[in-house]
């Protein structure tokens, strides 16, 4: 399979069961820690890091979800050599976009904006849950179905392949976005990081970048 060709690959254990396990662990305890700090009143659901209840307009009522997790925007960059290899595209990092998904979450069908040229999705553990996609580039079509493992990462022409998830029948599901453009592609002239100074760096309010 060529991702030129098909728009799509998936890439077995990209990461190793020790980072895997590092990464699902953060991530699901940055949750707990948040919602005592909901709980106790101390934050909003919505802050710079972090949303939750109905805030994330493409999954209604996820778990919990983070946009540019310092953690997972350093996985980003690390990962960005051995992805540029499998698929043969210079990359620019944009930024990554990690949710806990629960029992009946859904991830609603649609393509993405510029800075998700080129998307990976990494399962970081959980119940299975198969992603979908259409990879013929056209709208509203029955698509393929892929299921990941922990430690897989499907990538995909996220602003050109209509994709989506059907509702979850699981406990839990763990999967980080990963968020990158071609540097030489349709999109070169974008700025890296999703008009962020620096990797790590949260969105803002209003979706102002620091």
């Amino acid at each position: 399979m060529s991702f030129k060709k098909d728009k799509y690959i998936v890439i077995k254990n990209i990461l190793s069961k020790d980072v895997i396990r590092l990464a699902h662990n953060y991530i699901t305890q940055k949750k707990k820690v948040y919602d005592l700090l909901i709980d106790k009143k101390v934050t909003s659901p919505v802050t710079n890091y972090n949303y939750w209840g109905n805030v994330d307009y493409q999954v209604l009522d996820t778990h919990y979800a983070s946009y540019g997790d310092v953690l997972m925007d350093m996985i980003l960059q690390d990962l960005k050599p051995k992805i540029e290899k499998e698929i043969n595209i210079e990359l620019v990092e944009n930024y990554t976009y990690t949710r806990i998904y629960k029992t009946g979450n859904k991830l609603t069908r649609h393509i993405d904006r510029p800075s998700c040229e080129i998307s990976g999705t990494l399962n970081l553990g959980g119940d299975e849950w198969p992603i979908f996609l259409d990879p013929t580039g056209n709208n509203n079509k029955e698509g393929i179905s892929i299921n990941l493992n922990a430690g897989d990462i499907l990538l995909y022409r996220g602003s050109d392949l209509e994709h989506w998830r059907e509702p979850f029948s699981g406990e839990f599901c763990v999967q980080s976005f990963f968020h990158y453009h071609d540097k030489n592609g349709e999109f070169k002239n974008k700025p890296k990081y999703d008009n962020r100074k620096l990797l790590g760096i949260p969105m803002q309010t209003g979706m102002k970048m620091i």
